[in-house]
């Protein structure tokens, strides 16, 4: 019988002591925020598809510190009523200064057809995040705002977003606390 059946390889071993092992499912990590989830999702899914030129130099002028400036030049896709998309070449250049620190980050773009982003993080407590984004713009009426609070419990993670247009958005993830019974 010794002979049918071949000895276990280190691996097989290893895999089977895994198996064995006892997961402690009440003292799980705290789950990751939503946008993440979102953002993974979406950059698997999403395929980058780019035309033209695009130069991006950043200089640190100290630890905190940084200027960027970047050049884009291709066509800029714009839908129309038929099925093909037309194409009008563009070129766009782009300013930006990054603040950095553990608690603090500040991240500013100007860009030339006058627009100007914006982007705030800041950790006010080792649980509480507030984040705020802005995209101001020379159209009436197309200026964009919003601001998050971010709050991670012990097992969970709850956001709250506001917006400008009545935008109101609430998400809440939690790990479930499963018990098996091993037997």
């Amino acid at each position: 019988m010794a002979d049918i059946f071949p000895p276990l390889t280190a691996a097989q071993v290893d895999a089977k002591i895994k198996v064995d092992e006892k997961v402690d499912y009440s003292n799980l990590p705290c789950p990751v925020p939503y946008e993440e989830l979102h953002r993974e999702a979406l950059m698997s899914l999403r395929s980058d598809n780019f035309e033209g030129l695009r130069f991006d130099f950043t200089r640190a002028l100290n630890q905190k510190f940084s200027l960027s400036h970047s050049v884009m030049m291709g066509p800029t896709e714009i839908p129309s009523q038929s099925s093909e998309t037309i194409k009008i070449p563009t070129a766009h250049y782009e300013f930006g200064a990054n603040y950095y620190d553990p608690k603090l980050l500040l991240i500013g773009r100007v860009m030339t057809d006058g627009r100007l982003s914006a982007r705030v993080k800041a950790d006010l407590t080792e649980k509480l995040v507030v984040k705020a984004n802005a995209q101001i713009t020379n159209e009436q009426h197309q200026s964009q705002a919003m601001f998050n609070f971010d709050y991670m419990g012990s097992d969970y993670r709850a956001q709250l977003q506001l917006g400008q247009s009545a935008l109101i958005g609430a998400t809440y993830i939690q790990f479930p606390l499963i018990r098996l019974a091993m037997t």
